[in-house]
């Protein structure tokens, strides 16, 4: 069993639902990352998604955006994300570690030689936003064959006969973008959530992750109702900016900052009863 798979059945046992943190690699500074996962793991997250910076993102938001350009400007690279988490397997082998990136910088390592490298590091699974299914053959074979799961996103508007071809090759859950636009859009209407879940849930059969959207505690806790998973990333990467030193202190602010959020989420949905909790056939 890989670890996302141990993770969602530890969860559905237990009643209770995946709060997944979103940060950029080496945002605002290097030496913020590995002792940030370390700390979002005990303020209650449950898996990590991990950003790799890319010059020309098109599915994030401003912020988001701004924290691939403070990481570039420390030169950060696909061996950095890896870096990163070998450092933090040193101490913590459980939690699933999901990469998100583009396809260009996958395409440029080679997929076999990326997807080596990335389990050796210790990497779960991995995001890549502008790789569709339908094209994703030598890709999806070569994550597969190194033992990673492929995540792909699902859209406020993709069909039926879409999400089930989605559900075809996916592994380790498959992510519910649940805005049309960018990270950080405002105004999520969480009935069209679940319904747009309930559809998913006809045609899927992995956990469910919803992203896009989610500010704060009270809104964690009601998607996570209908969900199976909550990813937070703007809202993180938020706090982290505000915080223009890097010294010793302003990283133990940064880290607060984040934990103190992520903590009220966990708080939050942890608190949902369990007879409104919808969970993974």
């Amino acid at each position: 069993m890989s670890r996302l798979q141990g993770c969602f059945a530890r969860l559905q046992a237990e009643g209770r639902k995946a709060l997944i943190p979103y940060i950029m690699t080496g945002d605002p500074h290097p030496q913020v990352t590995v002792p940030l996962m370390h700390a979002m793991v005990k303020a209650g997250a449950n898996v990590i998604e991990l950003g790799a910076p890319f010059s020309d993102p098109m599915a994030d938001g401003p912020v988001i955006q701004a924290a691939a350009e403070r990481a570039l400007e420390f030169n950060i690279t696909l061996e950095h994300v890896f870096d990163a988490v070998s450092a933090f397997r040193r101490l913590d082998d459980v939690t699933p570690i999901i990469m998100m990136g583009y396809l260009n910088l996958i395409e440029v390592a080679g997929y076999e030689s990326f997807a080596r490298r990335a389990a050796e590091a210790g990497i779960d699974g991995v995001i890549t936003v502008d790789m569709p299914p339908e094209e994703g053959e030598g890709y999806i074979s070569a994550l597969e064959g190194a033992g990673l799961d492929p995540v792909f996103l699902i859209a406020p508007t993709s069909t039926d006969q879409r999400v089930a071809k989605i559900g075809a090759v996916a592994s380790g859950f498959v992510y519910y973008v649940s805005l049309k636009g960018v990270t950080g859009a405002a105004n999520l209407d969480v009935d069209s959530v679940r319904q747009q879940v309930e559809m998913i849930r006809g045609h899927i059969d992995l956990p469910i992750g919803v992203g896009f959207g989610i500010s704060d505690a009270d809104t964690a806790a009601r998607v996570s109702a209908c969900s199976d998973a909550v990813v937070v990333g703007s809202a993180i990467v938020k706090r982290m900016a505000a915080h223009q030193k890097h010294t010793p202190d302003q990283i133990e602010r940064i880290i607060g900052d984040v934990c103190e959020l992520l903590g009220s989420m966990r708080e939050a949905m942890d608190a949902v009863p369990v007879d409104e909790i919808t969970r993974t056939a």
